[in-house]
C-alpha cells in the first residue's frame, strides 16, 4: 500500500477489507456501483466484488435502507450509503422508528447489523440543504452507534468495527476531510467504537472535538501554544458509545473544559457531553465550561457567511483566551 492514503481512499480501503474478509458483507446505494460514488468513496469495489455484492439503487432513501434494514434482518451486513446526510430526513422513520428498536422489540431474537454511511458537513459551500452536520439527530435516538472519524486510519478502523457491530451504526464521512491524507493504517487495523484519542497533550486546558473539527482545534492549540497556552485536544471519535472517561481524565490534568462542535449550539452534542461532565466531573473544574458550536441558522452558500456559521480556529483561540484568563 502506498505511504499515504487520502480519506477518501480510505473509506473505499475500509468497506474493501471487510468485504474480503465476511463474504455477507454487501453495499448499496446511488451510483456506488460503476461511478465510484459521488465523493469517490466507493471507487473500485464494483470490480472487485460485482453487481451480486455491490448495488446501485434507485434515488430513494426510503428504498436504500429499508432494502438494508431486511437484509440485516436475514443473515447479511449491508452497508448502505446515504449520499448527504441532510437526507437521513427522507429515511428516518426506518433510521429513528425502526431499525434501532428491532432487537429490543424481539427480546434480542434478530439483529440488524447494518452501517448507515453518509456524507457529513459544511465548509464547502454547498448550501442550507447539503451541509449540515447531523450527528446531533442520530444522537437523540437511543439504539444507534454514532461513529465520526477525523483521519484516515480511523475511517478504516472505525468502519471495521461499525461493520463487525451487531447493532445499528450511523457511519458520518466529513465532506471537508475527504481530500486530507494520513498514514495507512496495518492490515487487519481495528478502532474499537467508543474509544476516543488524545491527539495532542496539554496540562491548561481541555479541547474536545468531533470529524473536521478536530484539525481545527488542533491549530488552534499550535497557535495557543505561542502565547503559552497548552491546550489537550481530545478526538471524540464516537458520540454513542460515548468516551467521556478520557475526556474527565484529561479534564483532571486541565480542569477546563471547551467542546469544538459543527452542530448548532442548539441541541448539539457538546451540550450532552457537558451535562454529563457538570454530573460527573463538576469537582475537576475551576472555570466555566465553554463551547464554541455552529450557529443556530440555516447554513449559508456564500463562503463568507458560512465561515461566520461555522467554528474556526479564531473562534477556539479567543473563546480559550477568555478561559485562561478567568
Amino acid at each position: 500500500m502506498a505511504d499515504v492514503i487520502s480519506y477518501r481512499e480510505a473509506v473505499a480501503e475500509g468497506i474493501a477489507r471487510e468485504m474480503r474478509r465476511d463474504p455477507s458483507v454487501v453495499c448499496l446505494g446511488e451510483d456506488i456501483g460503476e461511478a465510484g460514488g459521488v465523493f469517490k468513496t466507493t471507487v473500485g469495489l464494483f470490480k472487485e466484488f460485482g453487481p451480486q455484492r455491490v448495488w446501485d439503487t434507485p434515488i430513494s432513501e426510503q428504498a436504500i435502507v429499508g432494502a438494508a434494514m431486511g437484509a440485516a434482518m436475514t443473515g447479511m451486513r449491508p452497508v448502505a450509503e446515504i449520499m448527504f446526510s441532510d437526507f437521513l430526513a427522507c429515511c428516518w422513520d426506518y433510521l429513528a422508528n425502526e431499525i434501532p428498536k428491532v432487537r429490543y422489540m424481539t427480546g434480542g431474537q434478530v439483529t440488524v447489523p447494518l452501517v448507515v454511511r453518509t456524507a457529513n458537513g459544511g465548509g464547502l459551500g454547498f448550501g442550507a440543504q447539503h451541509s449540515q452536520a447531523t450527528e446531533n439527530w442520530a444522537l437523540t435516538v437511543p439504539g444507534l452507534k454514532i461513529a465520526a472519524p477525523a483521519t484516515p486510519a480511523d475511517v478504516i478502523g472505525m468502519m471495521a468495527a461499525a461493520i463487525r457491530s451487531d447493532d445499528p451504526v450511523v457511519f458520518f464521512e466529513h465532506k471537508g476531510l475527504l481530500a486530507s491524507k494520513g498514514t495507512p493504517p496495518p492490515p487487519d487495523h481495528v478502532v474499537e467504537l467508543g474509544r476516543a484519542a488524545v491527539v495532542r497533550e496539554g496540562a491548561d486546558v481541555t479541547l474536545v472535538a468531533l470529524a473536521s473539527m478536530v484539525p481545527v482545534a488542533l491549530k488552534a492549540a499550535e497557535l495557543l501554544s505561542g502565547e503559552g497556552i497548552e491546550a489537550e485536544v481530545v478526538d471524540l471519535r464516537c458520540l454513542v458509545p460515548l468516551d467521556v472517561t478520557t475526556v474527565l481524565t484529561s479534564l483532571g490534568r486541565t480542569s477546563r473544559l471547551v467542546t469544538v462542535e459543527e452542530n448548532p449550539y442548539q441541541g448539539g452534542w457538546g451540550a450532552t457531553l457537558v451535562s454529563v461532565v457538570a454530573d460527573e466531573g463538576f469537582d475537576l473544574l475551576d472555570a466555566p465550561v465553554r463551547r464554541v458550536a455552529g450557529d443556530c441558522v440555516p447554513l449559508p452558500f456564500a463562503d463568507a457567511l458560512e465561515e461566520r456559521v461555522i467554528p474556526t480556529v479564531e473562534k477556539v483561540v479567543a473563546t480559550v483566551r477568555g478561559l485562561a484568563a478567568y
